[in-house]
């Protein structure tokens, strides 16, 4: 912060007493060293250093911020948002599908162009109003309003805004649908109601509790016990190749309980139509592709069964 002392003939401990001013010595924003003198007391002098510390703390402070807002808030959401969207290092392939999606859709068509800096409740309250009048969807408007609120703060952090852009507005009301596990009446008919990869995909998805993606990637060599399946990866929807489980970690697994028809099912598809690498189910054109997700809805369904089947195992597929 600074020093203070006297240039008189005292020793340090009779400065309190002799009548010589004291003399301050600091180092100014740009590095000098200066010095001021005629303090009467050593408070006095101790007061000015700290005036000029904070001085010197409030000044490069408030330049950041003017120059952060000069910089951003001129800039167009578009560019901004793409800045944004480079950051978001933890968003697997998928989800950057999504984000793009959204932005692509329905933030940039209607705010693309518009400065940062003038951005506030009324533009976002405006936004939404835009969607509901397209008719867009409540999922994607609540969507929407997710992303946009998560650039709008990442711009309030900059400093950009007096009032946070969001404050104060209330999101769109998305309500989902409830979830429907099917009966065992419904499991059934679900099971007989296409080829022998669509009854593969059933057993395990209702008795091992796997994702779709998930049962595209049963292998053989991940029964590790009679009882027990190891999920360790599953089919990617947007790259189509074996990728990490969704929320877990490269490596990381999950055991789950096999149910004896479900290891039968899988011997039974393994000897009927053998395996690669130990994975069961492959492309049916090209075995040394991954699982394609549209297969289980658009091909090989026995006719008329697509409207009771599918919808059945897509209302499990969101649980």
């Amino acid at each position: 912060m600074g020093s203070f002392f006297k240039e008189c003939e005292h020793p340090r401990s009779r400065w309190s007493k002799c009548p010589h001013s004291y003399k301050v010595r600091y180092r100014s924003a740009a590095g000098r060293q200066l010095e001021e003198s005629g303090f009467a007391t050593q408070d006095a002098a101790v007061e000015r250093l700290t005036e000029i510390y904070k001085a010197k703390k409030a000044v490069p402070g408030g330049r950041a911020k003017a120059e952060r807002i000069a910089r951003y808030g001129a800039m167009r959401f578009e560019e901004y948002a793409t800045g944004w969207k480079a950051g978001q290092r933890d968003l697997g392939p998928a989800s950057v599908v999504h984000l793009e999606s959204l932005l692509n859709i329905h933030l940039l068509p209607l705010l693309g162009s518009r400065r940062m800096n003038t951005f506030d409740h009324k533009v976002v309250e405006g936004f939404l109003q835009t969607l509901e009048r397209n008719g867009v969807g409540l999922a994607a408007q609540a969507n929407a309003f997710d992303k946009l609120k998560a650039i709008l703060l990442d711009a309030n952090r900059l400093g950009l805004f007096d009032d946070n852009p969001v404050d104060g507005v209330k999101p769109p009301q998305y309500d989902p649908k409830r979830v429907v596990i099917p009966s065992a009446e419904q499991l059934c008919q679900i099971r007989t109601a296409g080829d022998d990869s669509f009854l593969l995909v059933a057993d395990l998805m209702s008795g091992c509790g796997m994702r779709n993606g998930e049962a595209f990637a049963v292998n053989v060599n991940n029964i590790v016990a009679d009882d027990v399946y190891r999920i360790t990866e599953q089919v990617n929807r947007t790259t189509c190749q074996y990728e990490r489980l969704k929320h877990r970690k490269v490596g990381e697994y999950r055991d789950v309980p096999l149910p004896a028809r479900v290891r039968q099912t899988i011997e039974w598809y393994a000897d009927k139509h053998g395996t690669v690498d130990g994975y069961l189910l492959r492309h049916p054109s090209d075995p040394s592709r991954t699982f394609p997700h549209y297969h289980i809805v658009y091909r090989h369904l026995m006719p008329g069964s697509i409207s009771t089947a599918a919808k059945i195992l897509n209302l499990h597929l969101a649980a």
